[in-house]
């Protein structure tokens, strides 16, 4: 993906960018991630195939997940760079569980001459489980899980996940579930066959890859004419259908494949040491309708390329054009930072030092800026190690570079909260509201102090640790660049900001007369320092946008008051932790500091996904769960209501969500945020001219209005009260 750094804006704009609990395993709904709203979230369920499991006995659990209309996951290579579906186990000791097994994925053209590998509607994702022999009878096995996947639709993609639990007694032999016989035989007619006795092998020839089938039928000696595609299970190889070819050598069929050197965010993707996906085929009957599939895994030769999936790795890489722009853009923010009123008095002294101590030797003074320079240069190199470090750190825990790649980090909405706030407090202390390191101004003199060429490395090394303070704003989000890149990038980038900021220091020390043209420093500096800030809460404004899609609309409250408890935090911290303010001034200002940031954040923080599923309201719907026995809770609420929100914050928890799924009791909203006549004139209807209403529909009862104020203990009385048990 081609990234241009046209100016300081786009510049710093870049450096940024690159369910809970126990859950019974029937239909609850998860969502998160950039689309947000309630329409947009997928319907997960897990289900188990026996209803008793058996020492020693492998059964198989079904992850369903239900998708909204246009909304599709993705195969284990989705052909581009989305997630698929994700699955963490826990289980008792001595069980295992094997790998997911995938459904035949739809085959589709991503607009970019690509294909894309996903499943709409409902796919369902089987995996076998395999218990100890050592089991008793009359037992329980708990066994957990944990699912993150991607959904995408033409407007966006979002983040989904979900947690499962299945507590299954041990009896002596399994006993089938015989009320999912249905979903289990769905679930097995999707996956592909595994024909075993097929044969496979591969090599590679250059940027082709042989694939040779050995089918060992007669059956199969149509597979030229047969074969729709090839879906590959790895991400190098591109699909029978973009380049691929068949024909036949003997008894072995030969698939031609095309070698996939970049993803769609042009980074090279490595070669495995296999070749799996799943062959697409018409029905070996010659119907005119439908198709039939075979699973394929041929491991390559001795050529082939080592492995990498696992292993830590530098990140993604950018072509040459994006590449010379970031560097441009890191060059430029470099240059920038000797306009910070703690960095631009220093240029002229220290070049006139350069001068006195060359004893105008033109050479000499040439050397003193070379050295200046350098040492500059090394302050960087030893804070981008440590900031490598700390990176490779993270890579050796994850043991992957997946989540870090550019702008995959966007997709946590912790890491994007955290960015928000560090963002939003550089351009506070931009604006002026408090300062970083108020000794800074000092370093003209701790310069001048230097003597010689020794003094003159060393004085760029000082230059650049005591203005970090005055740095701050840039190198923090210098940092947002350069996490993703690989390891001689990650140093380019912040090789290119130290030349920026040691440029103005080399040129005048080249030409040192051209100091008498630089502008007096003077007030304009700090009004400049402050035109500044304006990008960086520009930046902020982004990545507040980007974390509310992905904790939806309702709860940007948090994110609001929390950032204004984080000012207030910066604001008490500038105004009263000065040096001249007494020591008990200092104090005070520090500790109130620390309490509202802290709070500020825990404001901020991600919520917790709700188990509670709000379908959209409409007399329509509420008058067909009724019909078919079931009760109804209306919620009519807007965004701008703060009691509605007050009650969205207090009044469903847990308990209250699980007695509803316990009751079977079906959550409408009916959203008057935009004008709604419907809801006007069923507010009218119920005799209300405000909101919140929320009213309990019992199939043979009288809709019971709530009151305005709602807390958890008085819903709990009430759908303990009015629902009855199912």
């Amino acid at each position: 993906m081609r990234r241009t750094i046209l100016s300081l804006f786009s510049f710093v704009a870049a450096l940024v960018l690159p369910a809970r609990g126990q859950i019974d395993p029937e239909a609850m709904a998860f969502g998160g991630g950039a689309g947000g709203g309630d329409a947009q979230k997928s319907v997960a369920t897990l289900t188990s195939e026996v209803s008793s499991i058996a020492p020693g006995k492998p059964f198989t659990v079904a992850l369903q997940l239900a998708h909204p209309s246009g909304w599709h996951s993705y195969y284990i290579n989705s052909g581009g760079v989305e997630q698929h579906p994700e699955v963490k186990w826990t289980l008792p000791e001595g069980f295992t569980a094997g790998p997911i097994q995938w459904p035949t994925p739809h085959i589709t053209d991503n607009g970019a001459g690509g294909k894309s590998f996903s499943y709409s509607g409902s796919p369902i994702f089987l995996i076998t489980i395999t218990p100890p022999a050592g089991l008793k009878a009359g037992d329980t096995a708990k066994v957990s899980l944990k699912a993150d996947w991607q959904i995408c639709s033409a407007t966006g993609c979002n983040m989904e996940d979900a947690k499962f639990s299945l507590d299954l007694p041990v009896a002596d032999s399994p006993v089938i579930n015989e009320s999912k016989a249905a979903l289990f035989k769905k679930a097995h007619a999707a996956q592909p066959e595994q024909r075993t006795g097929w044969t496979y092998a591969a090599a590679r020839e250059g940027d082709t890859f042989k694939v040779h089938l050995t089918p060992g039928s007669v059956a199969d000696k149509s597979l030229n004419t047969t074969l729709i595609d090839f879906v590959p299970a790895v991400p190098f190889v591109k699909s029978f259908s973009q380049g691929g070819s068949i024909k036949r050598e003997g008894k072995d069929w030969v698939l031609s494949l095309v070698r996939q050197a970049k993803d769609a965010l042009e980074s090279e993707i490595p070669v495995g040491t296999e070749i799996s996906g799943i062959l697409v085929m018409k029905p070996e009957d010659d119907s005119p309708t439908g198709t039939h599939s075979v699973l394929v895994s041929a491991p390559l030769g001795e050529g082939a390329a080592k492995p990498t999936a696992g292993q830590p790795t530098s990140g993604n890489s950018l072509e040459a054009g994006p590449l010379l722009a970031l560097l441009g853009g890191m060059a430029l923010g470099g240059l920038i930072l000797n306009l910070m009123p703690c960095v631009f008095p220093v240029i002229g002294l220290k070049i006139m030092g350069f001068v006195q101590q060359s004893g105008e030797n033109h050479r000499k003074v040439v050397l003193h800026g070379l050295l200046f320079t350098l040492g500059v240069l090394v302050s960087f190199w030893v804070l981008s190690g440590v900031l490598f470090a700390a990176r490779a750190a993270a890579l050796a825990k994850t043991g992957s570079a997946e989540s870090i790649g550019w702008g995959y980090q966007l997709q946590n909405p912790w890491v994007v909260l955290c960015l928000l706030i560090l963002i939003f407090v550089l351009g506070l202390n931009m604006f002026g509201l408090f300062e970083i390191g108020a000794k800074a101004t000092s370093v003209g003199g701790s310069l001048q102090a230097k003597q010689g060429v020794a003094g003159a490395f060393f004085s760029g090394v000082l230059a650049t640790v005591v203005a970090t303070p005055c740095s701050a704003p840039f190198l923090g989000v210098a940092l947002g660049t350069a996490i993703g890149l690989p390891t001689f990038q990650f140093f380019a980038a912040f090789t290119a900001m130290g030349i920026g900021l040691s440029f103005p220091y080399l040129l005048l020390s080249m030409f040192p007369k051209l100091v008498n043209f630089l502008p007096r420093p003077g007030a304009w500096m700090e009004s400049f320092k402050q035109a500044m800030s304006f990008l960086l809460f520009a930046t902020a404004g982004y990545l507040m946008w980007v974390y509310v899609t992905q904790i939806t609309l309702e709860k940007m409250l948090g994110p609001v008051f929390g950032l204004s408890s984080i000012a207030i935090a910066a604001w008490i911290y500038g105004r009263w932790s000065l040096p001249h303010r007494s020591r008990a001034a200092r104090t005070s200002a520090a500790v109130l500091a620390v309490l509202f940031a802290v709070g500020g954040f825990w404001l901020s923080k991600p919520p917790e996904k709700s188990g509670l599923v709000w379908e959209h309201w409409s007399n329509q719907r509420v008058a067909e769960l009724n019909s078919q026995g079931t009760p109804v809770y209306v919620d009519f609420t807007a965004t701008w209501c703060g009691t509605c929100q007050a009650n969205k914050s207090h009044a469903y928890s847990p308990e209250v969500i699980a007695l509803m799924h316990d009751r079977g009791i079906v959550a409408l909203k009916g959203d008057k945020t935009s004008p709604d006549p419907a809801i006007e004139e069923k507010l009218r209807e119920l005799k209300r001219t405000a909101i919140p209403v929320n009213v309990l529909y019992v199939p043979g009862k009288e809709p019971i209005i709530t009151p305005e104020l709602l807390s958890a203990s008085y819903l709990k009385g009430l759908f303990e009260n009015e629902v009855p048990k199912k």
